[in-house]
């Protein structure tokens, strides 16, 4: 097809013309008068982004002054054989220095821990709300509502004297 387009006519007044041209199948194109400078759509180069014309682009060894070959894919980048990153460590490996570090970090304490600056009268007010969702939670069960409860639901339950406790320890202070 980009044949067809090859030979654009200019005519007296200066303007240019694309020549009648007949089609794979026989039919004839009509000719068209087009503007200076016109490229066709074939004969237009496809787009390519930086990525892409760096990825097509054969990478070739650069010999460094010292004498070391060295790849260069960024300009101004040379990696040679000893730049390259070594294996990852296997996860085993890792997870068992996780663990060691916990293990020392739980071995170790602080000799002062921060005080509260909570006010004891909202703290008072959080402790009882914490202590109605337990009632709460309770009523459902029994009424049956609440078939089977979530394991953090159990667990909230059986907290329920710690909250007791608290909040008559606050009230006093109050």
């Amino acid at each position: 097809m980009s044949g067809a387009y090859a030979a654009n006519i200019i005519t007296e007044n200066g303007e240019q013309f694309i020549p009648a041209s007949q089609r794979p199948d026989g039919t004839w194109r009509k000719a068209r008068r087009v503007k200076e400078g016109y490229v066709p759509q074939e004969e237009v180069p496809l787009y390519e982004s930086k990525g892409k014309q760096f990825m097509t682009k054969k990478l070739e060894p650069v010999v460094l002054p010292s004498g070391k070959s060295a790849q260069r894919p960024i300009p101004g980048l040379f990696i040679t054989q000893e730049d390259k990153p070594e294996k990852k460590p296997s996860k085993k490996k890792v997870k068992s220095k996780i663990e060691e570090i916990n293990k020392i970090l739980q071995s170790t304490s602080l000799e002062s821990k921060p005080q509260e600056t909570t006010d004891p009268a909202k703290k008072l007010k959080n402790l009882k709300k914490r202590l109605r969702e337990v009632e709460n939670l309770e009523d459902k069960i029994k009424s049956g509502t609440l078939a089977k409860p979530e394991p953090e639901q159990l667990a909230k339950i059986n907290r329920k004297n710690d909250l007791l406790v608290q909040i008559r320890e606050l009230e006093k202070l109050i």
